[in-house]
Protein backbone atom coordinates (compact mmCIF):
# COMPACT_ATOMS: atom_id res chain seq x y z
CA UNK A 1 0.00 0.00 0.00
CA UNK A 2 1.48 3.36 -0.99
CA UNK A 3 2.04 6.01 1.69
CA UNK A 4 1.31 8.82 -0.79
CA UNK A 5 -2.22 10.23 -0.28
CA UNK A 6 -4.50 9.98 -3.31
CA UNK A 7 -4.90 13.77 -3.49
CA UNK A 8 -1.10 14.25 -3.65
CA UNK A 9 -0.65 12.14 -6.82
CA UNK A 10 -1.27 15.04 -9.27
CA UNK A 11 1.20 17.19 -7.34
CA UNK A 12 3.82 14.43 -7.49
CA UNK A 13 3.30 13.96 -11.23
CA UNK A 14 3.56 17.72 -11.80
CA UNK A 15 6.76 17.88 -9.76
CA UNK A 16 8.25 15.04 -11.80
CA UNK A 17 7.32 16.75 -15.06
CA UNK A 18 8.88 20.02 -13.88
CA UNK A 19 11.99 18.10 -12.82
CA UNK A 20 12.33 16.58 -16.29
CA UNK A 21 11.89 19.98 -17.93
CA UNK A 22 14.44 21.50 -15.56
CA UNK A 23 16.98 18.76 -16.37
CA UNK A 24 16.38 19.21 -20.10
CA UNK A 25 16.77 23.00 -19.81
CA UNK A 26 20.02 22.62 -17.84
CA UNK A 27 21.45 19.93 -20.12
CA UNK A 28 24.21 20.51 -22.67
CA UNK A 29 21.66 20.81 -25.48
CA UNK A 30 19.53 23.23 -23.44
CA UNK A 31 22.60 25.33 -22.65
CA UNK A 32 23.61 25.38 -26.33
CA UNK A 33 20.07 26.40 -27.30
CA UNK A 34 19.97 29.27 -24.79
CA UNK A 35 23.28 30.61 -26.08
CA UNK A 36 22.49 30.36 -29.80
CA UNK A 37 20.48 33.32 -31.13
CA UNK A 38 20.09 31.61 -34.51
CA UNK A 39 18.57 28.50 -32.90
CA UNK A 40 16.21 30.52 -30.72
CA UNK A 41 15.01 32.71 -33.59
CA UNK A 42 14.61 29.69 -35.91
CA UNK A 43 12.67 27.76 -33.27
CA UNK A 44 10.44 30.77 -32.59
CA UNK A 45 9.68 31.34 -36.29
CA UNK A 46 9.02 27.64 -36.86
CA UNK A 47 6.72 27.47 -33.85
CA UNK A 48 4.79 30.58 -34.96
CA UNK A 49 4.26 29.17 -38.46
CA UNK A 50 3.16 25.78 -37.10
CA UNK A 51 0.69 27.40 -34.69
CA UNK A 52 -0.59 29.66 -37.48
CA UNK A 53 -1.24 26.59 -39.62
CA UNK A 54 -2.90 24.63 -36.82
CA UNK A 55 -5.20 27.50 -35.86
CA UNK A 56 -5.80 28.70 -39.43
CA UNK A 57 -9.62 28.36 -39.19
CA UNK A 58 -9.53 30.73 -36.18
CA UNK A 59 -6.87 33.17 -37.39
CA UNK A 60 -7.85 33.45 -41.05
CA UNK A 61 -10.32 36.31 -41.64
CA UNK A 62 -11.96 34.37 -44.49
CA UNK A 63 -12.42 30.77 -45.55
CA UNK A 64 -10.76 30.96 -48.98
CA UNK A 65 -12.15 27.61 -50.13
CA UNK A 66 -15.79 28.26 -49.32
CA UNK A 67 -17.41 29.59 -52.52
CA UNK A 68 -20.23 31.17 -50.50
CA UNK A 69 -17.78 33.60 -48.87
CA UNK A 70 -16.05 34.68 -52.10
CA UNK A 71 -16.84 37.82 -54.04
CA UNK A 72 -15.38 38.07 -57.53
CA UNK A 73 -15.66 41.86 -57.32
CA UNK A 74 -12.81 41.75 -54.78
CA UNK A 75 -10.52 40.00 -57.25
CA UNK A 76 -6.95 41.29 -57.75
CA UNK A 77 -7.20 43.87 -54.96
CA UNK A 78 -3.68 45.09 -53.98
CA UNK A 79 -2.45 44.65 -50.38
CA UNK A 80 -3.85 47.16 -47.89
CA UNK A 81 -5.94 48.87 -50.57
CA UNK A 82 -9.74 49.07 -50.35
CA UNK A 83 -11.55 47.19 -53.10
CA UNK A 84 -12.82 49.49 -55.83
CA UNK A 85 -16.21 47.76 -55.76
CA UNK A 86 -16.92 46.64 -52.20
CA UNK A 87 -14.59 48.83 -50.16
CA UNK A 88 -13.16 45.83 -48.29
CA UNK A 89 -9.47 45.95 -47.36
CA UNK A 90 -7.26 42.85 -47.40
CA UNK A 91 -3.94 42.72 -45.58
CA UNK A 92 -2.05 40.86 -48.34
CA UNK A 93 -4.48 41.53 -51.17
CA UNK A 94 -6.60 39.04 -53.11
CA UNK A 95 -6.14 36.70 -56.06
CA UNK A 96 -8.14 36.58 -59.28
CA UNK A 97 -11.04 34.78 -57.57
CA UNK A 98 -11.35 37.29 -54.77
CA UNK A 99 -9.73 35.02 -52.18
CA UNK A 100 -7.83 36.68 -49.36
CA UNK A 101 -4.14 35.89 -49.92
CA UNK A 102 -3.40 35.90 -46.18
CA UNK A 103 -6.10 33.28 -45.60
CA UNK A 104 -4.94 31.14 -48.53
CA UNK A 105 -1.38 31.19 -47.15
CA UNK A 106 -2.55 29.98 -43.73
CA UNK A 107 -4.58 27.15 -45.23
CA UNK A 108 -1.84 26.31 -47.75
CA UNK A 109 0.66 26.22 -44.88
CA UNK A 110 -1.46 23.53 -43.23
CA UNK A 111 -1.22 21.29 -46.28
CA UNK A 112 2.53 21.86 -46.73
CA UNK A 113 3.35 21.17 -43.08
CA UNK A 114 1.06 18.13 -42.92
CA UNK A 115 2.62 16.60 -46.03
CA UNK A 116 6.12 17.42 -44.77
CA UNK A 117 5.63 15.93 -41.30
CA UNK A 118 3.79 12.86 -42.61
CA UNK A 119 6.35 12.18 -45.37
CA UNK A 120 9.32 12.52 -42.97
CA UNK A 121 7.60 10.26 -40.42
CA UNK A 122 6.97 7.62 -43.07
CA UNK A 123 10.55 7.87 -44.40
CA UNK A 124 11.93 7.72 -40.84
CA UNK A 125 9.97 4.61 -39.86
CA UNK A 126 10.79 2.82 -43.12
CA UNK A 127 14.45 3.84 -43.19
CA UNK A 128 15.15 3.11 -39.51
CA UNK A 129 13.46 -0.30 -39.75
CA UNK A 130 15.34 -1.33 -42.88
CA UNK A 131 18.64 0.03 -41.54
CA UNK A 132 18.30 -1.91 -38.28
CA UNK A 133 17.37 -5.12 -40.08
CA UNK A 134 20.17 -4.76 -42.63
CA UNK A 135 22.89 -4.21 -40.02
CA UNK A 136 21.69 -6.71 -37.41
CA UNK A 137 20.72 -9.58 -39.72
CA UNK A 138 23.47 -9.06 -42.30
CA UNK A 139 24.07 -11.47 -45.18
CA UNK A 140 21.84 -11.36 -48.23
CA UNK A 141 19.27 -9.27 -46.38
CA UNK A 142 21.78 -6.47 -45.88
CA UNK A 143 23.07 -6.79 -49.44
CA UNK A 144 19.62 -6.52 -51.02
CA UNK A 145 18.48 -3.58 -48.86
CA UNK A 146 21.66 -1.55 -49.32
CA UNK A 147 21.93 -2.22 -53.05
CA UNK A 148 18.39 -0.93 -53.48
CA UNK A 149 19.42 2.14 -51.48
CA UNK A 150 22.53 2.63 -53.64
CA UNK A 151 20.50 2.39 -56.83
CA UNK A 152 17.98 4.94 -55.55
CA UNK A 153 20.79 7.35 -54.61
CA UNK A 154 21.86 7.52 -58.25
CA UNK A 155 18.64 9.39 -59.08
CA UNK A 156 17.63 12.84 -57.78
CA UNK A 157 15.02 12.45 -55.04
CA UNK A 158 12.58 14.82 -56.76
CA UNK A 159 12.63 12.62 -59.89
CA UNK A 160 12.02 9.52 -57.77
CA UNK A 161 9.11 11.28 -56.08
CA UNK A 162 7.66 12.30 -59.47
CA UNK A 163 8.00 8.74 -60.76
CA UNK A 164 6.30 7.22 -57.71
CA UNK A 165 3.58 9.89 -57.78
CA UNK A 166 2.93 9.28 -61.48
CA UNK A 167 2.72 5.50 -61.08
CA UNK A 168 0.45 5.71 -58.03
CA UNK A 169 -1.80 8.27 -59.66
CA UNK A 170 -1.91 6.25 -62.88
CA UNK A 171 -3.26 3.13 -61.16
CA UNK A 172 -5.83 5.14 -59.19
CA UNK A 173 -9.30 5.51 -60.75
CA UNK A 174 -9.92 9.00 -62.11
CA UNK A 175 -12.84 9.71 -59.79
CA UNK A 176 -10.64 9.10 -56.71
CA UNK A 177 -7.46 10.88 -57.78
CA UNK A 178 -8.15 14.20 -56.05
CA UNK A 179 -9.25 12.41 -52.89
CA UNK A 180 -6.03 10.39 -52.57
CA UNK A 181 -3.65 13.01 -54.02
CA UNK A 182 -2.33 14.08 -50.61
CA UNK A 183 -1.79 10.46 -49.49
CA UNK A 184 -0.01 9.67 -52.76
CA UNK A 185 2.14 12.79 -52.34
CA UNK A 186 3.18 11.69 -48.83
CA UNK A 187 3.97 8.19 -50.12
CA UNK A 188 6.04 9.56 -53.02
CA UNK A 189 8.14 11.93 -50.90
CA UNK A 190 8.56 9.37 -48.12
CA UNK A 191 9.76 6.63 -50.49
CA UNK A 192 12.24 9.05 -52.05
CA UNK A 193 13.80 10.02 -48.68
CA UNK A 194 14.11 6.76 -46.68
CA UNK A 195 17.62 5.96 -47.93
CA UNK A 196 19.50 8.49 -45.80
CA UNK A 197 17.81 7.20 -42.63
CA UNK A 198 18.63 3.59 -43.52
CA UNK A 199 22.30 4.30 -44.24
CA UNK A 200 22.88 6.25 -41.03
CA UNK A 201 21.06 3.72 -38.85
CA UNK A 202 22.88 0.81 -40.51
CA UNK A 203 26.26 2.39 -39.79
CA UNK A 204 25.39 3.12 -36.16
CA UNK A 205 23.88 -0.34 -35.66
CA UNK A 206 27.01 -2.05 -36.98
CA UNK A 207 28.91 -0.34 -34.15
CA UNK A 208 26.32 -0.92 -31.45
CA UNK A 209 25.56 -4.60 -32.11
CA UNK A 210 29.08 -5.66 -31.09
CA UNK A 211 29.00 -3.90 -27.72
CA UNK A 212 28.73 -5.67 -24.38
CA UNK A 213 25.12 -4.75 -23.59
CA UNK A 214 23.91 -6.33 -26.86
CA UNK A 215 25.95 -9.47 -26.22
CA UNK A 216 24.51 -9.63 -22.70
CA UNK A 217 20.99 -9.35 -24.09
CA UNK A 218 21.71 -12.26 -26.43
CA UNK A 219 23.06 -14.37 -23.55
CA UNK A 220 19.89 -13.97 -21.48
CA UNK A 221 17.77 -15.09 -24.43
CA UNK A 222 16.32 -11.83 -25.74
CA UNK A 223 14.89 -12.17 -29.24
CA UNK A 224 16.52 -10.22 -32.12
CA UNK A 225 13.39 -8.07 -32.46
CA UNK A 226 13.51 -7.05 -28.79
CA UNK A 227 17.26 -6.38 -28.96
CA UNK A 228 16.83 -4.13 -32.00
CA UNK A 229 13.81 -2.27 -30.64
CA UNK A 230 14.68 -1.87 -26.95
CA UNK A 231 18.46 -1.94 -26.83
CA UNK A 232 19.97 -0.77 -30.12
CA UNK A 233 17.32 1.65 -31.40
CA UNK A 234 17.49 4.15 -28.47
CA UNK A 235 21.26 4.41 -28.97
CA UNK A 236 21.08 5.29 -32.68
CA UNK A 237 18.32 7.90 -32.52
CA UNK A 238 20.48 11.03 -32.09
CA UNK A 239 21.64 11.25 -35.73
CA UNK A 240 18.15 10.20 -36.86
CA UNK A 241 16.65 13.21 -35.07
CA UNK A 242 19.05 15.55 -36.86
CA UNK A 243 18.33 14.01 -40.26
CA UNK A 244 14.58 14.17 -39.61
CA UNK A 245 14.74 17.90 -38.84
CA UNK A 246 16.70 18.71 -41.98
CA UNK A 247 14.56 16.31 -44.03
CA UNK A 248 11.45 18.20 -42.94
CA UNK A 249 12.66 21.31 -44.75
CA UNK A 250 13.57 19.23 -47.81
CA UNK A 251 10.19 17.47 -47.77
CA UNK A 252 8.34 20.80 -47.64
CA UNK A 253 10.41 22.06 -50.58
CA UNK A 254 9.83 18.79 -52.47
CA UNK A 255 6.08 19.10 -51.92
CA UNK A 256 6.14 22.71 -53.12
CA UNK A 257 8.16 21.69 -56.18
CA UNK A 258 5.77 18.89 -57.11
CA UNK A 259 2.73 21.12 -56.57
CA UNK A 260 4.35 23.90 -58.59
CA UNK A 261 4.85 21.43 -61.45
CA UNK A 262 1.18 20.46 -61.22
CA UNK A 263 1.73 16.92 -59.93
CA UNK A 264 1.21 17.57 -56.22
CA UNK A 265 -1.67 18.85 -54.12
CA UNK A 266 -5.00 19.16 -55.99
CA UNK A 267 -6.57 22.57 -56.69
CA UNK A 268 -9.25 21.83 -54.09
CA UNK A 269 -6.56 21.57 -51.36
CA UNK A 270 -3.84 23.98 -52.51
CA UNK A 271 -0.51 24.01 -50.70
CA UNK A 272 2.10 26.77 -50.78
CA UNK A 273 3.51 25.23 -53.97
CA UNK A 274 0.11 25.38 -55.65
CA UNK A 275 -0.34 29.01 -54.60
CA UNK A 276 3.08 29.86 -56.03
CA UNK A 277 2.17 28.15 -59.31
CA UNK A 278 -1.04 30.17 -59.48
CA UNK A 279 0.74 33.40 -58.55
CA UNK A 280 3.49 33.14 -61.15
CA UNK A 281 0.90 33.44 -63.94
CA UNK A 282 0.07 36.95 -62.67
CA UNK A 283 3.62 38.13 -61.95
CA UNK A 284 4.25 39.86 -65.26
CA UNK A 285 0.85 41.54 -65.22
CA UNK A 286 1.82 43.53 -62.12
CA UNK A 287 -0.11 41.41 -59.58
CA UNK A 288 3.09 40.55 -57.72
CA UNK A 289 1.51 39.93 -54.30
CA UNK A 290 -0.20 36.70 -55.42
CA UNK A 291 3.25 35.12 -55.92
CA UNK A 292 5.55 37.00 -53.54
CA UNK A 293 3.75 36.40 -50.23
CA UNK A 294 3.31 32.59 -50.58
CA UNK A 295 6.90 32.31 -51.86
CA UNK A 296 8.22 34.36 -48.93
CA UNK A 297 6.31 32.17 -46.48
CA UNK A 298 7.79 29.02 -48.00
CA UNK A 299 11.27 30.56 -47.91
CA UNK A 300 11.01 31.58 -44.25
CA UNK A 301 9.61 28.19 -43.23
CA UNK A 302 12.25 26.14 -45.06
CA UNK A 303 15.08 28.40 -43.88
CA UNK A 304 14.05 28.37 -40.23
CA UNK A 305 13.63 24.57 -40.14
CA UNK A 306 16.95 24.11 -41.94
CA UNK A 307 18.81 26.42 -39.54
CA UNK A 308 17.24 24.60 -36.61
CA UNK A 309 18.42 21.28 -38.04
CA UNK A 310 21.95 22.61 -38.55
CA UNK A 311 22.08 23.79 -34.94
CA UNK A 312 20.75 20.46 -33.68
CA UNK A 313 23.40 18.60 -35.65
CA UNK A 314 26.14 20.69 -34.04
CA UNK A 315 24.59 20.49 -30.55
CA UNK A 316 24.38 16.69 -30.63
CA UNK A 317 27.90 16.26 -31.97
CA UNK A 318 30.15 15.47 -28.97
CA UNK A 319 33.28 16.44 -30.91
CA UNK A 320 32.09 20.06 -31.06
CA UNK A 321 31.44 20.40 -27.32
Amino acid sequence: MSDTPQQDIPAVLEARAQSRLSRAWDSDVGYAFRHSPVAMISAFVTLVLILAAVFAPIIAPHDPFNPATLNLLNGLTPPGTPSAFTGETFLLGTDDQGRDVFSTILYGLRISLFVGFAAVTFALVLGVTLGLIAAYVGGWTETIIMRIADIQLTFPSILVAMLIFGIAKGITPIEYRDQVAIAVLILAIGLSDWVQFARVVRGATLVEKNKEYVQAARLIGRSPLVIMARHILPNVLSPVLVIATISLALAIIAEATLSFLGVGAPPTEPSLGTLIRIGQTFLFSGKWWILVFPAATLLVLALSVNLLGDWLRDALNPRLR
